[in-house]
């Protein structure tokens, strides 16, 4: 079992920037990639960006180069610091880990925290 806790989600203006947070905890030592999908309002889930093993980092087009994904493996966190938020980038974020063990393979989410960009 992974737990993962998001924090960090909020009401920004445009131009503005946010930190997201997501805490893992459980077997997580299991965990193979980490990384944050988001699901815009009326739109299916998407990418983010995502980090595997050993680190390498994969961005969705749309937030490379404003977005950066980093991960501190002391406090079993992932971060997103999140720049230039457009209102484009409004939507539930979620925390995503891949767990991979011999035999067994799961995917594991967090509740979601919203990030509304808007003036």
């Amino acid at each position: 079992q992974v737990h993962l806790v998001e924090s960090g989600g909020g009401l920004v203006q445009p131009g503005g920037s946010l930190r997201l947070s997501c805490v893992a905890s459980g077997s997580i030592n299991t965990i193979r990639v980490m990384g944050w999908y988001r699901r815009p309002p009326g739109k299916q889930r998407e990418l983010v960006a995502t980090i595997t093993e050993p680190d390498k980092i994969l961005y969705a087009t749309s937030v490379k180069g404003r977005f950066t994904l980093s991960r501190d493996d002391a406090k079993n966190t992932v971060y997103l610091q999140m720049n230039r938020l457009s209102p484009e980038d409004t939507a539930v974020y979620s925390c995503y880990a891949w767990s991979s063990v011999p035999g067994n393979e799961s995917d594991w989410w967090g509740q979601g925290t919203q990030v509304t960009v808007s003036s």
